[in-house]
Protein backbone atom coordinates (compact mmCIF):
# COMPACT_ATOMS: atom_id res chain seq x y z
CA UNK A 1 0.00 0.00 0.00
CA UNK A 2 1.22 4.12 -0.57
CA UNK A 3 2.31 5.44 2.15
CA UNK A 4 1.64 9.54 2.30
CA UNK A 5 3.68 12.03 4.41
CA UNK A 6 3.02 15.90 4.15
CA UNK A 7 5.59 18.24 5.10
CA UNK A 8 6.20 22.27 4.74
CA UNK A 9 2.82 23.82 7.10
CA UNK A 10 3.67 26.75 9.66
CA UNK A 11 2.53 30.29 10.70
CA UNK A 12 2.62 32.93 8.22
CA UNK A 13 1.82 36.10 8.40
CA UNK A 14 -1.07 37.09 5.84
CA UNK A 15 0.14 38.10 2.23
CA UNK A 16 2.45 35.40 2.68
CA UNK A 17 3.54 32.37 1.03
CA UNK A 18 4.18 28.79 1.80
CA UNK A 19 5.13 25.80 -0.13
CA UNK A 20 3.76 22.08 1.25
CA UNK A 21 5.53 18.86 -0.12
CA UNK A 22 3.60 15.34 -0.27
CA UNK A 23 5.75 12.28 -1.04
CA UNK A 24 4.36 9.36 -1.56
CA UNK A 25 5.85 5.71 -1.09
CA UNK A 26 4.74 3.66 -4.48
CA UNK A 27 2.94 5.14 -8.22
CA UNK A 28 0.17 6.99 -7.79
CA UNK A 29 -2.14 7.96 -11.05
CA UNK A 30 -3.58 11.18 -9.51
CA UNK A 31 -2.65 13.47 -6.34
CA UNK A 32 -4.36 16.29 -4.30
CA UNK A 33 -4.73 18.52 -1.46
CA UNK A 34 -7.51 18.82 0.60
CA UNK A 35 -8.18 21.13 3.88
CA UNK A 36 -10.27 21.49 7.16
CA UNK A 37 -10.59 24.49 8.65
CA UNK A 38 -12.35 24.63 12.31
CA UNK A 39 -15.89 24.04 12.46
CA UNK A 40 -16.04 23.11 8.78
CA UNK A 41 -15.99 20.33 6.56
CA UNK A 42 -12.74 18.85 4.45
CA UNK A 43 -12.81 20.93 1.09
CA UNK A 44 -11.00 20.46 -1.37
CA UNK A 45 -7.85 22.49 -2.96
CA UNK A 46 -6.01 21.24 -6.04
CA UNK A 47 -5.43 18.05 -7.31
CA UNK A 48 -3.01 16.92 -10.39
CA UNK A 49 -3.16 14.09 -12.82
CA UNK A 50 0.29 11.85 -13.12
CA UNK A 51 1.57 13.34 -16.27
CA UNK A 52 0.76 16.54 -14.56
CA UNK A 53 -1.23 17.60 -18.03
CA UNK A 54 -4.35 17.93 -15.86
CA UNK A 55 -4.79 19.97 -13.07
CA UNK A 56 -7.62 21.51 -11.46
CA UNK A 57 -8.39 23.93 -8.19
CA UNK A 58 -11.22 25.38 -5.74
CA UNK A 59 -12.27 28.71 -6.83
CA UNK A 60 -11.07 29.98 -3.30
CA UNK A 61 -7.12 29.29 -4.16
CA UNK A 62 -7.57 29.51 -8.03
CA UNK A 63 -4.68 32.29 -8.77
CA UNK A 64 -2.92 32.02 -5.66
CA UNK A 65 -2.06 28.47 -5.03
CA UNK A 66 0.08 26.24 -8.07
CA UNK A 67 0.42 22.70 -8.05
CA UNK A 68 2.75 20.53 -9.28
CA UNK A 69 4.46 16.67 -9.82
CA UNK A 70 8.01 15.46 -9.63
CA UNK A 71 7.51 12.04 -10.54
CA UNK A 72 10.88 10.60 -10.40
CA UNK A 73 10.84 11.42 -6.54
CA UNK A 74 7.12 10.88 -6.23
CA UNK A 75 6.17 14.40 -4.78
CA UNK A 76 3.80 16.79 -5.38
CA UNK A 77 4.41 20.31 -4.01
CA UNK A 78 1.31 22.47 -3.48
CA UNK A 79 2.93 27.00 -3.36
CA UNK A 80 0.78 28.64 -1.53
CA UNK A 81 0.74 32.52 -2.35
CA UNK A 82 -0.46 35.48 -1.04
CA UNK A 83 -2.34 33.77 1.89
CA UNK A 84 -4.67 35.32 3.73
CA UNK A 85 -6.56 34.12 7.54
CA UNK A 86 -8.60 31.64 5.72
CA UNK A 87 -6.85 29.59 4.37
CA UNK A 88 -6.01 28.63 7.78
CA UNK A 89 -6.49 25.19 7.98
CA UNK A 90 -5.68 20.99 8.11
CA UNK A 91 -4.36 20.50 4.92
CA UNK A 92 -4.32 16.99 4.06
CA UNK A 93 -2.44 15.47 0.54
CA UNK A 94 -4.33 12.44 -1.12
CA UNK A 95 -3.60 9.87 -3.50
CA UNK A 96 -5.13 7.38 -5.79
CA UNK A 97 -4.03 3.84 -6.99
CA UNK A 98 -6.56 3.39 -9.69
CA UNK A 99 -6.09 4.84 -12.85
CA UNK A 100 -7.30 7.97 -14.23
CA UNK A 101 -5.95 10.51 -16.47
CA UNK A 102 -7.51 13.46 -15.15
CA UNK A 103 -7.47 15.08 -11.58
CA UNK A 104 -9.54 14.25 -9.03
CA UNK A 105 -11.90 16.93 -6.90
CA UNK A 106 -13.34 14.28 -4.75
CA UNK A 107 -12.15 12.54 -1.49
CA UNK A 108 -14.20 9.29 -2.46
CA UNK A 109 -11.96 9.32 -5.66
CA UNK A 110 -8.21 8.90 -3.39
CA UNK A 111 -7.08 5.56 -1.80
CA UNK A 112 -4.66 7.09 0.77
CA UNK A 113 -4.24 9.99 3.02
CA UNK A 114 -1.16 11.61 4.86
CA UNK A 115 -1.82 12.79 8.50
CA UNK A 116 -2.01 16.36 7.52
CA UNK A 117 -0.11 19.26 8.19
CA UNK A 118 -1.28 22.56 9.87
CA UNK A 119 -1.46 26.10 8.13
CA UNK A 120 -2.19 29.27 10.04
CA UNK A 121 -2.12 32.43 8.78
CA UNK A 122 -2.30 35.44 10.40
CA UNK A 123 -3.43 39.30 10.32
Amino acid sequence: QVQVVESGGGSVQAGGSLTLSCAASGRTFGMGWFRQAPGKDREFVAAISWAGSSSDYADSVKGRFTISRDNAENTVLLQMNSLNPEDTAVYYCAARTRFTRLARTRSSEYDFWGQGTQVTVSS
